[in-house]
């Protein structure tokens, strides 16, 4: 039968050790990749997710990679193996979210006025509950150059922000609403006096 040479069996060796690293490192992505998609399941087709501060809609799940739709349509390819290591945000699977509306009035604005300027915001919110949780606050943040308050509504939605659109056309809706109350009560901003400073020139001959 005769013997292999040694740079027979080294070769062979080296060959075997290459294919089982290979495959070592294809079996290891590959359960990864299930243990992402069966396991963890993080989200499902449709879902509006947040990965790398990217917002984007799951549009196609595979064993090996997800494909995500970002805002501007365009398409990209994840491997499950790399989401694995990644944190994920589910808008979709989040409850009810919450959201801010940042607003300013003059320092001179009385009690009287904010108190009124509450009751409006919350017969407004109240008046539509399929849009808006009763539960809101309207906080004061801070005074500023001793000429205006810094204040802010917080809402929380009846729904997540999964749905984008409705979201912003809630926030929208919202946002002329106070525009509306302002003129009704009269609540006004006004610039500190500004100095100016005149400086009379003699005209040339």
């Amino acid at each position: 039968m005769g013997f292999a040479t040694t740079k027979l069996i080294f070769f062979v060796t080296t060959q075997m050790v290459l294919v089982g690293v290979m495959f070592h490192s294809t079996c290891k992505t590959i359960f990864e990749s299930i243990i992402f998609v069966f396991v963890m399941h993080p989200f499902d087709i449709g879902d509006r997710c947040v990965v790398d501060g990217v917002q984007m809609v799951v549009e196609e799940m595979n064993i090996l990679t997800t494909v995500f739709l970002r805002y501007d349509n365009e398409k990209i390819y994840y491997p499950n193996s790399v989401l694995l290591t990644k944190p994920i945000s589910n808008y979709y699977r989040s409850p009810e979210m919450g959201d801010g509306v940042d607003f300013t009035v003059d320092i001179s604005t009385s009690m009287e006025s904010i108190n009124a300027l509450k009751k409006a915001i919350q017969i407004y919110i109240e008046s539509r509950p399929k849009n808006w949780n009763p539960r809101h606050e309207v906080i004061v943040t801070g005074i500023e150059d001793m000429n205006k308050m810094t204040m802010c509504l917080c809402v929380q939605h009846t729904i997540n922000h999964q749905n984008y659109g409705e979201r912003n056309t809630r926030i929208t809706d919202l946002i002329l609403e106070l525009k509306k109350i302002f003129e009704e009560l009269g609540i006004k901003y006004h610039l500190l006096p500004q100095e100016i400073v005149l400086t009379k020139v003699n005209a040339s001959k």
